[in-house]
């Protein structure tokens, strides 16, 4: 048996290698242990489900897709701020600010808009930075259980404002008085 000492930034610490036994030295123990985790999870509850037919429950703080909001007048909230893309760790939210013409008073509510905002959905984390930065409520990850579908081009993964703005029915039906039954 050799026993070494060894220094790591100061501290000592003793290594020794010891003989191995008649069955350490055949790896039995070892394969029999590594054969009893297998069969130990050989009986237990399969973690996969089978998607089209199943459908996982989601977590209570999950955070779907992305939406820009919009207000009770069917108008968009985003002023193009910008915080929501500084404050993205990844970076995935760009933004090209415009003035509002005068004759779109009924499309913007502020001066100042997002003429293009989009959102790689690539490079998304999820995180919800983007919602808690802005000072609008403008943007807001959906309770709905959509993830983002399936494609084969990267392109399609570029969400603009034609998929984040709120549909005007949608707008409409939140602003409704709910009926107290």
């Amino acid at each position: 048996m050799s026993i070494k000492e060894i220094s790591l930034s100061g501290r000592k610490k003793v290594v020794s290698n010891k003989e191995m036994t008649f069955l350490e030295r055949m790896y039995l123990l070892a394969i029999f242990k590594g054969l009893g985790i297998t069969i130990k999870h050989f009986f237990r509850k399969k973690a996969t489900i089978q998607f089209p037919e199943q459908v996982r429950t989601m977590s209570p703080v999950y955070r779907g897709q992305h939406m820009l909001k919009r207000d009770e007048q069917g108008r968009e909230n985003c002023t193009a701020c910008g915080l929501c893309a500084l404050s993205c760790p990844a970076e995935a939210i760009t933004m090209k600010a415009a003035e509002r013409k005068a004759d779109e008073k009924h499309l913007y509510r502020e001066e100042k808009y997002a003429e293009i905002y989009e959102i790689n959905m690539l490079r998304c984390i999820f995180c919800g930075l983007c919602e808690e930065a802005c000072p609008k409520d403008a943007i807001y990850l959906t309770i709905s259980k959509e993830l983002v579908p399936a494609n084969y081009n990267r392109e399609d993964f570029i969400f603009g404002k034609d998929k984040l703005v709120m549909p005007l029915e949608i707008a409409v039906r939140n602003t409704q008085p709910q009926n107290a039954n």
